[in-house]
Order: C-alpha cells, then structure tokens, then sequence
C-alpha cells in the first residue's frame, strides 16, 4: 500500500498521479480528492503530510516536468564553444523544445482565478535558476561583445517575466492568433535590443502552445 512506502517515493507517488490527473481532467476538475481516490489508499492526512495545497502540488508536478530542461540549460551554460548571444538563444529554445510545455498547457490552468498558484509562479519567475542562469549568459556576452547593455540583471528579468508571464496564455488569456502577434512583438523588440534570438522555430513552438491550451479550456 501506498502509505507504507518511503516518504520519498509516497510523494513521487503523489505527483505522478496529479500529473496524470491534471493532464487528463485540467487542473480546475480535479481535486484534492480525485487524487486521493488514485492513490490505493493513502489518506488525505498523508497527502497533507507533503503538501499543503493543490497548489503546491501542481508547482511540484511543474518542478518534475521540467526538471530535464533544467539540466539542459546547465549544458548550455558550461558550453566554451558559444558566446553569450548565441547561449542566450539556445536557452530559449531549450526551454519551448521541452515536450513538458504542451502537457503543462494541456492541464488548462487559468493563473488568474488561482491567485495563490500564480503568487507562487511570478515569485518563481524572478527567484528560479534560470533567471540567475539567464543574467550569468548575458554577463558572458558583456564579456565577449555579442551583447550590450548598461543593465545586465534587469534584462534578465525583463526577458524572463515577459517570456513568463506576458506570453503566458495561462496568465495572459488569448487567442492563438494574439498570441502570434504577442510573440512577434517580443522577437522586435529584442532586436531593437540587438538580440536577434527569437527564430521563426521558436515562435511557430509558442503559437502552437496556444493553440494546445485553447484546445484544452
């Protein structure tokens, strides 16, 4: 039974069947108990044990989904045979290359009506590695000429909080085709900025989350 497994594995048990859960239903149809009921006995005082909202267990399925991308972004970051601009590049398409974003888009969370689950992800948006990653990639293209800017960490967290949340459809509710127009507008900008990252690849990626999470509301 469940409830005699190491802590450990009680609550990867947890998250793997939130995921599938999430995935399956979306987040706003399923509830503390629909998890519990798939769990072969595990009481709701054991789920509370490790996490205390559903929140908290949708940020944990989130931290597991995306686990891989991370590491990822650590191998873009050590490379020696990229300069800063062209890391900075592969990061972001790293983070929409990774096939965790359409099942993340696939539970149809609205950030909006979960105000606590959306304190959480603008928090993280700031605090995660990859912002820290982000602003060490921009100080090595400081270094090596490929980019400039008077303002190395705020790039990064503009970059970052525009990446998302303001192309976010669970924050940012669109339609498909906004959602193009958004992430053209984002592509100009950047290169008003001299950072020509975005490539079409990238935008054809983030257009068809939007459609995925239109599909799923």
């Amino acid at each position: 039974m469940a409830r005699n497994k190491h802590p450990e594995e009680t609550r990867n048990l947890i998250i793997d069947t939130a995921a599938r859960l999430f995935i399956e239903h979306g987040y706003e149809h399923t509830s503390i108990q629909d998890i519990i009921n798939h769990l072969g006995g595990l009481s709701k005082g054991a789920i509370y044990h490790h996490f205390k909202s559903k929140e908290e267990i949708m940020t944990a399925v989130a931290d597991k989904l995306y686990s891989n991308t991370e590491a990822e972004m650590y191998r873009i970051c050590s490379r020696k045979d990229l300069n800063g601009r062209e890391k900075l590049s592969q990061l972001f398409s790293a983070s929409l290359s990774n096939p965790a974003q359409a099942e993340i888009f696939k539970t149809s969370i609205d950030m909006l009506d979960n105000p606590q689950l959306l304190i959480i992800y603008l928090r993280d948006t700031v605090q995660k590695d990859s912002t820290q990653m982000v602003h060490k990639v921009i100080e090595e293209g400081l270094v090596d000429g490929s980019i400039c800017t008077d303002y190395p960490k705020q790039l990064a967290e503009v970059l970052m909080l525009l990446g998302d949340i303001w192309l976010n459809p669970m924050v940012y509710n669109c339609e498909p085709e906004e959602m193009l127009e958004k992430i053209k507008f984002y592509q100009h900008l950047l290169r008003l900025l001299n950072l020509d990252i975005i490539t079409d690849e990238m935008i054809r990626s983030i257009e068809e989350y939007a459609n995925i999470y239109k599909d799923n509301r």
